[in-house]
């Protein structure tokens, strides 16, 4: 093996080609071009003599030695990032804002894996509709806010699609000729707003039999078999299946996630970055 001392920025490059299953992805994550990417990797695989990754059309994989190497990697990247923060002594920190209805299941991992790649950022996640955040935004109390697009007129970053669905439990029980049993957030919600012009429009009769409470509120009702509700396809509540068809729904018109930021330093910008190129993934996955 070639003991030359390992670049870090290739070292990075490998991980998050992994993490994101995907070139594109990776590049977009670390703020450069796939061909840079690329790049990396191969003088990375030169270095040590080894192949490190797989790379079909389809499908982006481990090799042996990759498999190998990968912990060493993370250990190595990790112990890097602690050694550059530790010589400053400047704690940074942002403040996100996160729209109730966008925030997925996978935020809490993402946030763990920054903060073990940067200790020294901080970042503060605030979760409210998305109304409030951008009037956060707009004051100076969020540095950083991720919206549906048709919450706000303004342009920002593009983070991609967000599809909508009719969730109900596997149990539900509509009765023909009877209203749909409908739970949906307050009345000023655009969400609920949405999906009851949506019912109207195609002539459907419903009632409200859970208003209000949050999501977490929501989702319980609706997985408890309690109504049907309109949810982003990736949010969906679990142990609840998609009932457009079942009932005879109609369809609901999609979206686009958007990030709207006004960090300035590298580091928490790069950090931002990261949580993106995650919506990224999960709107293509």
């Amino acid at each position: 093996m070639n003991r030359m001392a390992l670049d870090v920025e290739s070292v990075k490059a490998f991980i998050y080609i992994i993490d994101f299953q995907s070139f594109t992805k990776a590049a977009d994550a670390l703020g450069t071009t796939q061909g840079a990417i690329s790049v990396k990797l191969r003088r990375l695989e030169e270095r040590l003599g080894y192949k490190l990754i797989e790379r079909t059309p389809r499908l982006v994989r481990l090799s042996a030695q990759g498999t190998v190497f990968i912990n060493a990697a993370r250990e190595f990247i990790a112990a890097h990032d602690r050694a550059i923060a530790a010589l400053s002594c400047e704690c940074r920190r942002f403040r996100l804002g996160i729209a109730e209805h966008v925030a997925g299941p996978e935020i809490p991992a993402l946030l763990a894996k920054l903060n073990e790649r940067d200790p020294a950022l901080t970042i503060e996640i605030r979760l409210e509709n998305s109304t409030q955040l951008l009037e956060a935004f707009d004051s100076g109390e969020l540095d950083a806010v991720i919206v549906r697009q048709d919450d706000d007129y303004r342009s920002g970053e593009d983070l991609g699609p967000e599809h909508f669905g009719w969730f109900a439990a596997s149990n539900f029980h509509q009765q023909q000729g009877k209203p749909l049993k409908l739970a949906s957030l307050a009345p000023c919600c655009r969400s609920r707003n949405i999906a009851i012009d949506a019912l109207d429009n195609a002539g459907i009769e419903w009632v409200e039999v859970f208003v209000g409470g949050g999501n977490v509120a929501i989702m319980a009702a609706v997985s408890a078999g309690l109504a049907v509700s309109a949810f982003s396809c990736r949010l969906a509540p679990p142990n609840t299946i998609e009932v457009g068809k079942k009932f005879e729904l109609p369809d609901l018109p999609s979206s686009r996630i958007i990030l709207h930021s006004k960090l300035t330093d590298q580091r928490s910008k790069e950090a931002l970055r990261t949580l993106a190129a995650a919506y990224r993934e999960h709107g293509t996955s």
